[in-house]
């Protein structure tokens, strides 16, 4: 069995389906594209595949990825690029496809940081900050020793430092008139944090409320933490063949 690493897009409305409908909808496509996965053994045979870190409901994406096992020894992947997009919809476009090593970690296990873009959506309310003030709430944030945030999930509720999580904040410099906030933070499965977070914390320093739904999320790439300490997309592991 070889393993490959396909990075894909989800823009548009197929942003509103959850993980488990997207690892359905790969199921299917990757049989009417005919490539020639890799199956599970067993009475409840399945096809061989694994995501990076799940792409929450609403937010859109450049770098999404998906690790799947095909029985071809030596995949064209170009071929596979072009039958997955044949097979696709509009929302969701393979931007690469790469030939894994064999020590390669799967993708659920080797993701270890996301970065983001976030604008506010349009509104007649003039909810969104102008980009001065953006960017002052950004140096405020970026000046504090300490940023802790009350964390709450299904199964724990803890005050976490997100100053810990954050690998880089700033004002993206364009001559858009709204502001566009670009982040990397941690994604890992012990660690992770939410974009959502960082802007709730920075909101609140200066008391704005962000109404629900107010942010356009866009996850633009995943990366692994390597042996120097440096961060690496996961789109440039393994060779294009």
């Amino acid at each position: 069995m070889t393993k490959i690493r396909v990075r894909f897009t989800k823009h548009g409305a197929i942003r509103y389906i959850g993980h488990l409908d997207v690892m359905r909808y790969f199921q299917k496509t990757i049989r009417r594209a005919k490539i020639n996965v890799s199956y599970s053994g067993g009475y409840s045979p399945h096809q061989i595949m694994t995501f990076a870190a799940p792409l929450g409901v609403g937010l859109e994406s450049d770098g999404e990825y998906m690790d799947l096992g095909i029985e071809d020894e030596k995949p064209d992947t170009k071929t596979i690029m072009n039958a997955l997009n044949e097979a696709s919809v509009p929302g969701i476009r393979i931007l690469s496809v790469r030939v894994l090593p064999e020590d390669a970690g799967n993708a659920m296990a080797s993701v270890f940081a996301s970065s983001y873009e976030i604008t506010f959506y349009d509104d007649k309310k003039n909810l969104c900050p102008d980009k001065q003030k953006v960017k002052e709430l950004i140096d405020k944030t970026s000046a504090l020793e300490h940023m802790i945030y009350h964390k709450e999930t299904k199964k724990t509720s803890r005050d976490i430092d997100l100053k810990e999580f954050i690998y880089s904040l700033y004002l993206k410099d364009d001559d858009n008139d709204k502001p566009t906030i670009c982040m990397t933070i941690n994604s890992s499965s012990s660690d992770s944090i939410k974009p959502g977070f960082v802007m709730e914390f920075m909101c609140g320093l200066d008391n704005i409320t962000l109404p629900v739904n107010s942010l356009q999320i866009t996850r633009l790439d995943m990366f692994i933490n390597n042996e120097n300490g440096e961060l690496i997309s996961m789109g440039d592991i393994g060779a294009i063949s």
